[in-house]
């Protein structure tokens, strides 16, 4: 049986990700949390929690209810999402096979390779000893450490580089630039409470426009531009969170596409997988 890729988050990072190893062929699930913090909804196939089903440059993505329902998309060439914050699907993967190759051959049915694409920006509540193959994204995570394997998630020359001994950059706290503006394109929360959303994203927005509210809390637009991406509307958040984000290009199809920076993180993934000779056999039935 080939490998299977545990993806653990659903945003637009690790969309990214899902994209490149599923279109080169690997099996990957993706776990999430009951109520996924996404805010790029129309590029991440965390959306399937809330829709049932999320779609993503051609790609579907479909929740599943337990591991075998999410065993039965492969073949339809769905992309499983379950529900499982603690990723106790290892648990029940390692219950039944070996997370390891002896002598080039494989050590059960299956291979289980655990990308953690949270982007927590902090250390893993588990180690190396996770999976055959344990593959961090971004701040938190030291390859050789707490994981085999760190890709490099910072706009620069190393973005998606595969590092195989010590950290990832540190996190910035700096917003990317998108078209010259930083910070004043983040969306954030004004206080506490919950999230009442006025526009869909791919809205042309107008300076001043009101685009949501947090506990009767207005969110206004803070200059021309789309809006490209809301937290889903109901959730509870927190004073200074992250709730959405605007475009100051104005162009609505980029809120369909999956960004540079995602698929050259995938790019990353890919090579760590591919560049483990042992693995090789094991990735494709």
């Amino acid at each position: 049986m080939a490998a299977l890729v545990v993806l653990r988050g659903g945003g637009d990072l690790a969309s990214g990700v899902a994209l490149r190893l599923h279109r080169a062929g690997l099996r990957l699930l993706i776990t999430e949390l009951p109520q996924p913090l996404v805010v790029r909804r129309l590029v991440s196939f965390a959306e399937a929690v809330y829709a049932g089903q999320a779609q993503v440059e051609g790609v579907t993505a479909r929740l599943a209810k337990d591991l075998r329902e999410a065993a039965s998309f492969f073949e339809l060439g769905i992309i499983p999402v379950l529900v499982d914050p603690q990723t106790a699907v290892l648990h029940t993967l390692r219950a039944r096979v070996q997370p390891g190759v002896t002598g080039g051959k494989l050590a059960g049915e299956s291979l289980v390779i655990l990308v953690d694409a949270r982007m927590t920006k902090g250390p893993p509540e588990y180690g190396k000893e996770a999976a055959s193959l344990v593959i961090g994204l971004g701040p938190g995570f030291v390859a050789g450490e707490n994981c085999h394997a760190v890709i490099e998630t910072n706009r620069g020359h190393s973005l998606g580089r595969v590092l195989w001994q010590g950290p990832a950059e540190r996190d910035t706290g700096i917003p990317e630039a998108v078209a010259e503006r930083r910070a004043e394109r983040v969306l954030r929360a004004p206080v506490d409470g919950k999230l009442k959303t006025c526009v869909e994203i791919c809205s042309h927005l107008e300076p001043g426009q009101l685009i949501a509210e947090v506990a009767g809390q207005p969110v206004l637009a803070p200059f021309h531009g789309v809006l490209r991406g809301l937290l889903h509307p109901g959730l509870v958040v927190r004073a200074g969170m992250k709730i959405g984000d605007v475009d100051p290009r104005s162009d609505p199809r980029y809120c369909w596409m999956v960004s540079d920076k995602s698929l050259a993180v995938g790019g990353g993934v890919l090579e760590a997988i591919l560049s483990r000779p042992r693995l090789r056999p094991y990735l494709w039935d």
